[in-house]
């Protein structure tokens, strides 16, 4: 949770942390580590209609979860066609 940033803004998603990997094997004739680590950010272009006061980002059991909500003002709205 705290190697992860979300930033949403002029519609564009945000997202940077830093990843720590560490795998480490034994056998019988050898101990083996490797490790890895680095920064990330992914940006994403977003639809114009978000609401950016109502998005939430939740981090549970290792999976991040971003809502964005469509803003009221981008409601749908039906069209009655007329015929001629």
């Amino acid at each position: 949770k705290e190697d992860v940033k979300v930033n949403f803004e002029n519609g564009v998603l945000a997202l940077e942390g830093e990843r720590f990997m560490e795998k480490e094997e034994k056998k019988n004739r050898f101990h083996k580590i490797e490790r890895g680590y680095g920064k990330f950010v992914r940006r994403f272009s977003m639809p114009s209609e978000i609401d950016a006061e109502h998005v939430v980002a939740n981090f549970k059991d290792g999976v991040l979860t971003v809502h964005l909500p469509k803003s009221k003002a981008s409601a749908r709205k039906t069209i009655e066609v007329k015929a001629a």
